[in-house]
């Protein structure tokens, strides 16, 4: 709690910073019936134009007293509605959104911002990464069209992948989630606008955002297996893997990372009996113990895995009488 009370004291200072010269650079209010009037002179020219056509969209319905005018996000622009004299080019509005806008990437979004600023999965765009980036909502969003594919699952990828090119590759491998299929979107993991979380993740945590899927995964069990309450993220890549269940490695090579292969104690010892070797408390046991005798040191080469015993890598609640007892195995 500590630490994300720390988190949001530290957005505000950025908002702060950011809408400081947003504010001084603020266009002139205007009253609505004379956004509408200025609007009129845009329409004029911009009405045979693709980026007018709005009728069907959320922005271009008039019967809300909500909707924005066109002077509402471009400001009124009286250079550009009536070239001066003597000027060659028309000047451009001021407010632009694009890539090689005048504007600030913070001036573009704070301009969307003062509509779009009530709702909660947007008040920590301010020090996010996409915000920190100076991405701007014109960069994902299309506002002058009856459709922005950022809003569809179907749509949302490509506008992902045209900057996530690492996440493009990975999802083409064989074990990803469905979201080529269009069955999820990277919105359902990520919340672009700003997160508590890693990675822009919607939850706190790695962890709390995959178990609002995978509910069964998150326990608690009375044998937990720790680098699993750690992070998901140890290993499995969420983005797609050439092996099955999106793991980094197969087994045994991804337990191996942790898990040293060599043998404790003496090799054909019971569990138990003097010559096996004790961890010491937080130390990782190895693959091959006085318990398996070495016996699978070959054969885990030849199509075995650690899985084939140790199926509940996740965590287990099988009980045992021996000492110690099997971890995250099946009774």
């Amino acid at each position: 709690m500590e630490s994300l009370l720390r988190h949001f004291g530290s957005q505000l200072v950025a908002l702060a910073l950011c809408l400081a010269p947003l504010a001084a650079a603020a266009v002139p209010a205007a009253t609505l019936a004379e956004q509408k009037k200025a609007s009129e002179a845009c329409i004029e020219c911009h009405d045979s134009e693709d980026l007018t056509d709005m009728s069907r969209s959320a922005h271009g319905f008039t019967g809300d007293k909500r909707i924005p005018q066109c002077t509402t996000c471009h400001g009124p622009s009286p250079t550009h509605v009536k070239k001066p004299d003597g000027v060659k080019d028309r000047p451009a509005p001021d407010i632009t959104f694009r890539k090689k806008s005048a504007n600030p990437a913070h001036q573009q979004s704070g301009t969307c911002l003062s509509c779009h600023d009530k709702d909660a999965r947007r008040m920590l765009w301010a020090g996010s990464q996409h915000q920190a980036a100076d991405v701007t909502c014109s960069n994902c969003h299309k506002v002058h069209g009856n459709k922005d594919k950022t809003l569809s699952k179907a749509g949302q990828t490509d506008t992902c992948f045209s900057c996530h090119k690492e996440q493009r590759a990975q999802m083409a491998k064989p074990s990803h989630h469905p979201v080529p299929e269009g069955k999820m979107a990277c919105s359902d993991c990520h919340n672009p606008h700003g997160s508590a979380g890693p990675k822009l993740a919607k939850r706190d945590s790695t962890n709390a955002t995959c178990y609002s899927c995978h509910t069964e995964k998150r326990g608690p069990f009375v044998h937990q297996h720790e680098p699993v309450a750690d992070d998901c993220a140890n290993c499995h890549n969420p983005h797609g893997s050439t092996v099955a269940g999106m793991l980094k490695a197969r087994a045994p090579l991804l337990c191996q990372q942790c898990h040293t292969p060599h043998v404790a104690g003496s090799v054909g010892a019971v569990a138990g009996q003097p010559g096996v070797r004790t961890l010491a408390p937080g130390q990782v046991s190895p693959l091959i113990t006085g318990t398996t005798g070495g016996k699978n040191v070959v054969n885990m080469w030849q199509g075995r895995s650690c899985l084939n015993c140790h199926t509940q890598v996740h965590g287990t609640n099988n009980p045992s009488a021996t000492n110690p007892s099997p971890r995250l195995q099946t009774r």
